[in-house]
């Protein structure tokens, strides 16, 4: 069963040394079931060492040269990166690489264009036709051509936030480019979203991104790629990117489009013909608003329009990840309470990929629950009939029951299987004390208390 870990999270501190830490604790991602570790962005971006990887300023410096002051990135060098995914995957770990391809942060000079300066929130309103100072130009020169000669220019965006020339912040389109159609309808037109946001309709884009992704498979032979921000790239560039890639190697995919709607959702899978996975964003929002209201929340409702209930196969759910901790952009952190809830409700449910949270990874119960995952079948039970108390449970050889109440403390019956008549269950997260004893139609009695979870399965080492 496959289980993905995003090992990162915003706040890391440079001297957290990433990339070294991944190989001290590959044993214990291996111990918890891990299959695949999400691993930030490793490639040198605006702000050198002190950047989270998402400025991005040179996608072929992977901590090897001296840019934007620094050779390392906040996580390490060149060769720990290397190093780290090495170490995972001689532990049967697959390592999944963070593309950020969008925008480009950080130019080392600006270039004169002529621009039409739009309404941020309502982006077919042009306010004005404007001569500004955009910078666009990208040379690399402390890299001095290795590994790629191409140069970014003016020619390969379509547009800016900001005008040198005027010292003026606003949305600048170039006035021989246009927005992308194909692309997510937020704000009349998502195409832009920061930085110099480039032209995924220019050929020598086009070109020199397929030239990259190759690059990067043979240096850093990764097992598949997270792709950030894809709501904002015209929907045809990945379908065309990835299989590519794909001739020589397989490759797990999933992608970040940001939103609530899992029609958008449902919507992008058929444009990107159906090359990759999706994050349940739709079910991250549903697990937060159950964190905010409480005993308010109707707990039969979490999974309701969700891409996990709608398109399984093809939805990573998670609870939380790097944009929605304080302070970002997108924040929208499931609070303290909830948070063992929800991963138990990733985690031990059948369907969609789980991704457990960086935050997450260190709390004992939490990689408990990771641990209880490998008890899952097929064959599941489900009480979703009380708006404060749900639960479900697996007919399996060890036994698996998950109750869960947002209110008061609440008993459940539910079916476990005949074959565990007259054992003994216990939760195995220590939350409640009481033992279940089964009885002759494989039936118990659960427990859970008050605005908590519990995971009941066999007491001790029992065999059938």
């Amino acid at each position: 069963m496959k289980l993905i870990v995003q090992y990162f999270e915003w706040y890391l501190d440079k001297n957290d040394n990433l990339w070294k830490k991944v190989v001290e604790e590959t044993p214990l991602l291996k111990r918890l079931g891990v299959t695949d570790v999400w691993l930030p962005p490793a490639y040198k971006g605006k702000k050198g060492s002190d950047d989270s990887g998402y400025g991005v300023y040179d996608l072929y410096d992977l901590g090897e040269f001296d840019q934007k002051g620094s050779i390392r990135t906040k996580y390490g060098t060149r060769e720990e990166y290397l190093d780290a995914i090495s170490s995972l995957q001689a532990s049967g770990i697959n390592v999944l690489a963070d593309v950020v391809l969008n925008h480009k942060l950080g130019a080392d000079y600006t270039e004169a264009v002529l621009a039409d300066r739009y309404d941020e929130e309502e982006r077919s309103q042009v306010l004005e036709r404007v001569n500004i100072d955009a910078w666009t130009g990208f040379d690399f020169k402390k890299r001095n051509n290795k590994y790629s000669d191409f140069k970014w220019n003016k020619q390969h965006f379509t547009s800016v936030d900001y005008d040198q020339l005027n010292e003026q912040s606003g949305l600048y389109k170039f006035v021989d480019k246009e927005w992308s159609n194909n692309i997510d309808e937020e704000l009349e037109n998502y195409d832009y979203l920061m930085g110099a946001d480039v032209d995924f309709n220019d050929d020598e884009v086009i070109n020199e991104y397929l030239n990259w992704g190759k690059w990067y498979l043979e240096v850093a032979p990764v097992n598949g790629f997270r792709l950030d921000a894809i709501k904002h790239i015209d929907f045809d560039f990945f379908p065309l990117w990835l299989k590519a890639l794909r001739q020589n190697k397989e490759l797990f995919v999933v992608g970040e489009y940001w939103s609530s709607d899992v029609r958008a959702l449902e919507n992008y899978l058929m444009e990107s013909e159906y090359t990759m996975q999706l994050f349940d964003v739709a079910l991250h929002y549903n697990l937060y608003d159950a964190s905010l209201l409480k005993a308010d929340y109707d707990l039969r409702d979490i999974f309701k329009n969700t891409l996990v209930l709608n398109q399984p196969e093809y939805a990573v759910t998670f609870v939380d990840n790097h944009d929605t901790q304080t302070g970002q952009s997108l924040e929208s952190m499931v609070l303290p309470w909830f948070r063992e809830i929800a991963n138990a409700l990733i985690l031990l449910r059948n369907g969609g990929i789980p991704c457990v949270f960086y935050l997450d990874l260190y709390d004992d119960n939490i990689q408990k629950l990771m641990e209880l995952r490998s008890l899952k079948s097929k064959t599941v039970y489900d009480y979703f009939d009380d708006p404060e108390c749900i639960g479900f449970s697996y007919n399996c050889n060890q036994g698996l029951t998950v109750l869960i109440s947002n209110g008061e403390a609440r008993f459940k019956k539910m079916f476990v299987g005949r074959h565990h008549a007259q054992k003994v269950f216990i939760d195995q997260l220590g939350n409640c004390d009481e033992e279940v004893i089964i009885n002759e139609k494989g039936i118990g009695v659960f427990k859970v208390e008050a605005q908590s979870v519990s995971v009941y399965s066999l007491k001790g080492n029992e065999d059938d």
